[in-house]
């Protein structure tokens, strides 16, 4: 048994995470105060520049919030009163509800059973007069977008990743190509810098990235009241804009980022080699071609809210991402859905545990879940 003396191990250590940026995190802050400059500025234009070049696109857009990057995008598209848009159920709140607040409908289709992504099968037929696909790039483990973006290309839809949990994952396009980040995926691309995210700020932040200039600018607008100038308005916009002391902190993650990740694939390495044919969880996949940022690590098991208990009661804290798919919250009961419409997502749901991963996590701690997820299995016979 595990002795509960220990201290608990949390899904996601987000003072760990700070303390190791400490000093750099302060001056970053210090400077922003020190410059007066609170409401986009120089630091702002920095991290956008930082950040485009890190996800290889040729622009990147600050926003309030990954909720604000998702409308932004999708206004910037065009989308709006009326309009359809197809994405998936399995998925945070947002990329639901930034579709209706651009004043559009979601069409949700099923999930791949491997990954529990957009399964392109399941776009046959879901594309037709829709005004956008939105693919979500689920626990940090990018869509199969070579198919997604070759399907919504002949059906003349543009592509929104939702990149939310991706920050640094990667996909091969086509054969004989090197991989490309997310962000650079589809026509545009939205991404969150809530604090758990890979790149967390130190409260709601956003960016849209995008190659194409006209998207790019009307972001940038749309963001910031509809201005062209400081009294000058083309169009109604919003306070969606991302501030200063945001980006100085982002400024610093982003440049610890290629770590990070790679501490994280070296402990998601560790879970699938230790957890490997335990019980009847189902381990991350790890498509060809396809990098995962390892945002979460997500395993399925048919007894899964028993395994959470269990490891509770072990001083480990787990998580589920996420237990009740969209198409089933009360929010988006004016589409009309019931139980059994998405049967591949409605298993994800009832059966996705994500146990703990970040940078900081020590292979001891990492040991002591493993062991806590054996012995629930042990017990169980």
């Amino acid at each position: 048994m595990i002795s509960l003396t220990e201290p608990r191990i949390p899904l996601v250590d987000l003072r760990a995470a700070h303390a190791r940026l400490r000093a750099e995190l302060d001056a970053a802050v210090a400077r922003v105060v020190e410059q007066g400059r609170f409401i986009m500025g120089p630091e702002v234009a920095a991290f956008e520049e930082e950040f485009a070049a890190f996800c290889g696109a040729r622009r990147a857009v600050g926003v309030a919030s990954g909720t604000a990057a998702l409308h932004l995008a999708l206004r910037a598209l065009g989308v709006g009163q009326g309009d359809e848009v197809v994405t998936v159920a399995h998925t945070f709140a947002a990329t639901a509800e930034a579709i209706g607040h651009a004043g559009a409908r979601p069409r949700f289709v099923d999930v791949d059973e491997a990954t529990g992504g957009m399964d392109p099968k399941a776009l046959e037929g879901a594309l037709d007069g829709a005004a956008a696909v939105i693919p979500v790039h689920l626990y940090g483990l990018p869509v199969d977008m070579a198919a997604v973006g070759a399907m919504a290309r002949d059906a003349g839809v543009p592509v929104l990743e939702d990149a939310a949990q991706a920050h640094g994952a990667s996909a091969v396009m086509a054969a004989r190509t090197p991989p490309r980040r997310a962000g650079t995926l589809g026509q545009i691309a939205a991404f969150s810098f809530f604090p758990a995210k890979n790149l967390g700020a130190f409260g709601d932040a956003g960016a849209v990235t995008t190659d194409d200039d006209d998207l790019a600018d009307r972001v940038a607008r749309l963001r910031n009241h509809g201005r062209v100038s400081k009294y000058e308005y083309a169009e109604e916009g919003f306070g969606e804009r991302l501030d200063a002391l945001q980006a100085a902190v982002l400024r610093v993650r982003l440049a610890d980022l290629e770590a990070a990740n790679a501490s994280r694939a070296r402990l998601a390495a560790r879970y699938q080699q230790e957890l490997a044919g335990v019980g009847d969880l189902v381990l991350p996949p790890q498509p060809d071609g396809r990098l995962s940022a390892w945002h979460l690590y997500v395993v399925r098991s048919a007894e899964r809210d028993a395994l959470l208990a269990h490891l509770g009661a072990a001083g480990v804290e787990a998580g589920v991402h996420f237990p009740v798919p969209l198409h089933l919250q009360p929010a988006w009961r004016h589409l009309g859905h019931a139980r059994g419409d998405l049967p591949v997502t409605e298993a994800w749901a009832a059966e996705c545990l994500s146990l703990p991963l970040y940078p900081e996590l020590d292979e001891a701690a990492q040991d002591r879940v493993v062991a806590a997820v054996r012995a629930f299995f042990a017990e169980s016979g």
